[in-house]
């Protein structure tokens, strides 16, 4: 029987109390000879939102040394054992009650249908986490991860068909029963199904690579204008889809949309490139960028979100350590919005 209990979920433009990183593991990676490159790369996201807010970095026993080495000194650790390194998806998802009560959201893991083995470590993650903040957990039975939801805090999420009905999420529940439990627990009334996600995105179409709120009634949209790119057409129906909803005031939806960056392989597989992956920080926003012949869309989506989000600094960092694994910055990290009551347990970060 589902608990009765009604929650929310704060835009993640609302006041952080922390921002929670896993640290990389060696087994896990794709590309395992990449690994010095991609925890120096974790390591800059991570210095980079510690100037704002709070930083907690989950992390194996063995990993402490390393990790402060690269980090600044600032930023807090902890110790949960992990298959893999991605908070946002493997995280809690954090909700208040009609109190105002902070409460995390255990949902059900299993690497992005199954891709990766093993993930019985990652599956445990939240609720442990939840114990040491001394959070209360609520455990969902819903496969679910984070990166494939974006919600403006007022009623309304933003999610793709592609990965939310993937057979190999949740093959036994149809939509509706999909929409219930995610309407019962981030207590939302309108749900935006855009069809898919960016072309070749290993996650199944994640909503956090190609469109997200940047206030309520607005929604930033990664546009492709080259006909010759999958994108062209997955994102121009996810325009007409967005033009034509309204959300869940009834509002007519702003669409502001960011460039591509140009097409980049690495050992002759496409990368999803996004400047959509960026994460919202206390008085700032975490922005990959790429580089290279991407320099020009770099500053162009630079000036984007300084226009948008123009009461916060837009800070870049080197999106391309990261984007070899699949993911990028919003992928890695999770919010924590402000806690009205309980500290965290004495010692245990």
């Amino acid at each position: 029987m589902m608990n009765q209990e009604k929650y929310i979920m704060p835009a993640e433009w609302e006041a952080h109390e922390r921002t929670i990183v896993a640290w990389p593991v060696k087994a896990s990676l794709v590309w395992q000879d990449n690994y010095e490159i991609v925890c120096k790369g974790y390591a800059k996201v991570v210095n980079a939102i510690s100037a704002f807010e709070p930083v907690t970095v989950v992390i194996n026993t063995e990993d402490e040394e390393e990790i402060r080495s690269l980090c600044t000194s600032k930023v807090d650790i902890i110790k949960i054992p992990h298959n893999d390194a991605w908070a946002r998806d493997n995280g809690p998802t954090f909700v208040r009650d009609m109190k105002g009560r902070l409460h995390g959201i255990s949902w059900r893991f299993n690497a992005w249908g199954e891709k990766y083995l093993p993930y019985d470590l990652d599956d445990k993650v939240a609720p442990a986490l939840l114990n040491l903040m001394d959070v209360p957990c609520i455990e969902v039975p819903l496969v679910l991860e984070g990166g494939s939801i974006h919600v403006d805090g007022q009623g309304t999420l933003l999610t793709t068909r592609e990965c939310l009905l993937n057979p190999n999420r949740n093959p036994k529940l149809s939509q509706d029963d999909i929409e219930h439990m995610i309407k019962k627990y981030l207590n939302i009334s309108k749900i935006i199904w855009l069809d898919q996600g960016l072309f070749g995105d290993e996650t199944d179409g994640h909503i956090d690579n190609i469109a997200c709120f940047a206030k309520p009634g607005t929604v930033l949209l990664q546009a492709c204008d080259n006909p010759k790119d999958p994108n062209y057409e997955i994102t121009q129906k996810a325009r007409q889809v967005l033009k034509h909803t309204k959300d869940a005031k009834s509002r007519i939806l702003e669409i502001i949309e960011l460039p591509t960056p140009p097409l980049r392989y690495y050992k002759n597989e496409r990368l999803t490139l996004s400047y959509l992956n960026f994460y919202i920080v206390n008085k700032a926003i975490i922005l990959p960028v790429f580089g290279g012949d991407a320099t020009d869309t770099d500053h162009k989506a630079k000036c984007i979100l300084e226009t948008v989000f123009f009461d916060r600094e837009v800070v870049t960092v080197d999106g391309m350590s990261l984007i070899t694994e699949g993911g990028n910055v919003h992928c890695i990290t999770q919010q924590m919005p402000l806690k009205a009551t309980s500290e965290m347990k004495e010692g245990s970060l």
